[in-house]
């Protein structure tokens, strides 16, 4: 049976995995489709997609439009005759783009769809304190993540789990599952599926200023769920306040503790080299921290060369 020729969509290193599993198991990957280079860093110098330049690694031809209506692109598009297009992790397509191909066009999602549609949902299945999570494909249509299911396959949140170990976790898992359903796809083993939708979803907004804020007035799981949850990037942040001072902390890893928090959320203990901070109900031992114009550290280095005075403590703030 001859193997569907295959457009592949899509930007970061979550889904160069994908791409990489579809050529390392032979499928004519007849072009790649991802966002234009753009200015990074302290000297903006553009920088290409992790996809981009994977792709012209393994010499495939690579389209950058900047809107996916433009009627050059499209040509282009068309002439590259994929039987099929798979996403991941791009931006969200046109009609006219996703019912080109005969076969379709299917999408990998980080959730166990329909649970979490939206933008972050790695990140929320943990602020949520969710035990398990996993990947899906399925059939772009003409809402965000409503599509027919595919496949899926699911996966242990681990406790103490951070958003970046899981995202690494989930693009292997969804680069496998990528290629198990253009096999499926293929074979005609496949068979769509519709989402069964409940009052009990839950949705994975984009993460913003606002909602990456620690509110210490939270039971201290639930605190914790939240740094995890947005651990390493983009960084659950609080205000510092000591003395006149007020700094901005970026809080990467905590450790639940049994001791109760016997001052107002917020107000901070140290103890030798180890910071505790009080949540509603116990107390977190705050293990990695990155004060305004210093790097990311263990926080018995901080400890080392910055003092905390007794009245100490985080605050949160209101954001615009």
């Amino acid at each position: 049976m001859k193997k569907p020729r295959i457009v592949f969509m899509g930007t970061p290193e979550f889904a160069v995995a994908s791409l990489d599993a579809l050529v390392r198991a032979g499928y004519p990957v007849a072009g790649v489709v991802t966002a234009p280079d753009r200015a990074a860093g302290r000297g903006r110098k553009l920088r290409a997609p992790a996809v981009k330049e994977y792709a012209l690694s393994k010499g495939l031809p690579v389209l950058q439009p900047e809107k996916l209506r433009d009627p050059d692109f499209l040509r282009e598009l068309k002439a590259l005759k994929a039987d099929l297009q798979v996403v991941v992790a791009f931006r969200m397509l046109p009609e006219v783009v996703w019912a080109m191909p005969p076969l379709g066009t299917f999408n990998l999602h980080a959730s166990l769809l329909p649970q979490y549609r939206g933008a972050a949902p790695i990140n929320w299945a943990l602020i949520h304190g969710d035990t398990e999570t996993g990947v899906t494909t399925f059939l772009i249509d003409h809402q965000i993540d409503t599509g027919n299911i595919l496949l899926q396959r699911a996966t242990t949140i681990a406790p103490d789990e951070d958003a970046g170990a899981l995202h690494d976790r989930l693009m292997q898992l969804g680069a496998d599952l990528v290629v198990e359903t253009v096999a499926g796809i293929e074979s005609g083993s496949v068979s769509p599926k519709p989402q069964q939708v409940s009052d009990s979803l839950r949705h994975a907004p984009k993460l913003t200023r606002e909602n990456c804020q620690i509110l210490w007035d939270k039971p201290a799981q639930q605190v914790q769920n939240h740094i995890r949850g947005l651990s390493p990037f983009p960084g659950a942040w609080s205000l510092l306040h000591q003395g006149s001072d007020v700094l901005n902390a970026k809080v990467y890893r905590t450790r639940l503790t049994s001791l109760p928090a016997q001052d107002r959320p917020g107000n901070i203990r140290v103890e030798g080299n180890r910071l505790f901070v009080a949540a509603a109900d116990h107390q977190l031992e705050v293990l990695e921290i990155q004060l305004e114009g210093k790097k990311r550290m263990p926080v018995s280095d901080l400890l080392n060369g910055f003092s905390l005075d007794k009245n100490a403590e985080f605050r949160s703030a209101p954001v615009s």
